[in-house]
């Protein structure tokens, strides 16, 4: 007997705008609003405000090298996790906004070459997960791939100056990843995600791309 799927209750016209105004635009514009939605007991919330951050989807590639059993991460600075106890440079996969009009498979291979120099090819993606990334103040959405690489051509910094990056590439072993995980010492949400997924995966990744 097939189990029953989870489906919510409620949906966007369960949502009423009374008003919304745009109160900062900057690299990320802010929102503010004030909204009622649908109460579970039935009825309607009071008038509640909000502010929302307002940001462009982005895409992130787990690059993977089946063969060697490696990871190809990158390292940059983050003004976010400029407290944090292991400082502001962080690891992370290849990233990138879409704010052009690329399909998001487009701009995952465009932002390889730019942060890593790696060449990946389009039809080699394969979807991880989309995901919200903190929908309890932003919109902002994340599609995260995994591609095949080679990882011992992947090397150096790069980045795009024009637009303040200065990024670094780093070649980890996947069991070495595991363990920064389980240490607690990788430190922001995709990264963190993807390293889980490519434990589930990895051995089905091997047997599909080291045949090929």
């Amino acid at each position: 007997m097939q189990k029953p799927v989870y489906r919510p209750q409620f949906m966007r016209p369960d949502v009423r705008i009374e008003h919304q105004e745009t109160v900062y635009q900057g690299f990320y514009q802010v929102q503010k609003l004030s909204l009622k939605h649908r109460l579970f007991n039935g009825g309607w919330s009071r008038e509640l405000s909000r502010e929302l951050v307002v940001r462009l989807p982005a895409v992130a590639v787990l690059m993977y090298d089946s063969k060697r059993d490696q990871v190809v991460l990158i390292e940059q600075f983050r003004v976010g996790a400029m407290a944090h106890e292991d400082g502001p440079w962080q690891l992370e996969m290849v990233a990138g906004m879409i704010d052009t009009d690329e399909t998001p498979e487009q701009v995952a291979v465009r932002e390889c070459e730019e942060e890593s120099g790696a060449k990946v090819a389009l039809e080699s993606l394969e979807l991880v997960c989309k995901y919200l990334v903190t929908p309890g103040g932003s919109n902002e959405s994340l599609n995260i791939y995994c591609a095949p690489v080679d990882a011992s051509q992947v090397t150096g910094v790069h980045g795009l100056p024009t637009e303040g990056e200065d990024i670094k590439v780093q070649v980890i072993d996947r069991e070495v990843l595991w363990g920064m995980l389980e240490q607690g010492k990788l430190t922001n949400a995709a990264t963190i995600i993807v390293i889980q997924w490519l434990q589930l995966h990895h051995q089905r990744l091997q047997a599909q791309w080291n045949n090929s």
